[in-house]
């Protein structure tokens, strides 16, 4: 039988923004992919495992124009797809990040972009593992109110707090390059910060980055980054509780949604070659304000990789 499927008549349901769902790759530049993991170790909220459903939910507030930043509609010009969930088990970290992994690097494989949602901040270190069996040279940066790279092993080895401590000991990024930006009290053990940069990570804490003001912060970033393959790790708590409530480990003291916003587009010209958001629980969310913002982030992150395809073409 003939298909019925007519866009004027029928429109996706349970997808980014409306975008397709689908797992054809062949005409995508960029493709969104859910990442439904939490380890469901947090002290206080578990629920991260939710993000992705409700950031595509919320997306449906988003709006794909951007004046006076773009006048074209970013999902078009890269033909994005929603590839839907890595199909995981949350809690059971090595056989979800078998699988975390595997989904990446077939999409890194065809040359597309991933855009990835979380999940915490555990699904970033499958990623990375991907991303580095492409690009060896890989440079992380990551915006968060923790550094996640605490000490831990034993049962503590893989936790949200010690992904990046994972990322350096097994050699998947460039640490000489890479960057944690915006890390703030409070925390529970001493000397974070010190064990971050003996990791050998640049750590640009909240203090320091609103010393050095956005635009300083910015010619840092891509003076240090200039010509490397970028994986870019956002954690909705870099934001402000006021502005992100939903997060599994709220901080004050973090940033607005305008200066967000300014950070992310400051960020155009880097060789960005993989989007990772994460730790958005909707059951700390308020009025789905998190999710909200974080399909915003999300759109964003697409205006950049049209921008910079536009600027290569």
């Amino acid at each position: 039988m003939p298909s019925i499927f007519d866009p004027q008549v029928y429109a996706p349901a349970g997808t980014f923004m409306g975008t397709p769902a689908s797992h054809d790759l062949s005409r995508a530049r960029a493709c969104v992919l859910g990442v439904p993991f939490d380890g469901g170790i947090h002290p206080m909220r578990i629920g991260a495992r939710q993000g992705p459903s409700a950031i595509r939910e919320n997306s449906a507030l988003v709006r794909p124009y951007q004046p006076p930043l773009w006048n074209f509609n970013p999902l078009e010009r890269l033909g994005v797809v929603d590839l839907g969930n890595v199909n995981l088990v949350p809690s059971r970290v090595e056989h979800s990040f078998a699988r975390i992994e595997e989904a990446v690097w077939r999409v890194v494989d065809q040359g597309v972009v991933p855009v990835t949602m979380g999940g915490d901040g555990m699904i970033s270190l499958p990623q990375m593992r991907a991303l580095h069996r492409k690009y060896r040279d890989l440079v992380v940066l990551h915006f968060d109110a923790h550094t996640d790279t605490y000490p831990g092993d034993g049962a503590d080895r893989y936790t949200p707090a010690t992904t990046f401590t994972r990322a350096a000991e097994e050699g998947v990024v460039d640490t000489s390059r890479s960057i944690h930006i915006g890390a703030r009290g409070t925390v529970m053990i001493p000397n974070v910060f010190e064990h971050t940069r003996g990791m050998g990570y640049e750590l640009i804490d909240g203090i320091e980055m609103n010393e050095r003001g956005i635009p300083g912060l910015l010619k840092h970033i891509h003076q240090r980054m200039a010509g490397r393959p970028v994986y870019l790790c956002f954690d909705m708590d870099f934001f402000d509780p006021s502005v992100a409530p939903g997060v599994c480990t709220p901080t004050w003291g973090g940033i607005s949604a305008r200066e967000g916003f300014e950070i992310i587009r400051g960020l155009s010209g880097l060789n960005i070659v993989a989007f990772d958001l994460n730790t958005v629980s909707p059951p700390h969310d308020v009025g789905g304000m998190t999710a909200f913002l974080a399909g915003t982030v999300m759109m964003e992150f697409m205006g950049l990789i049209a921008q910079g395809m536009q600027i290569k073409a």
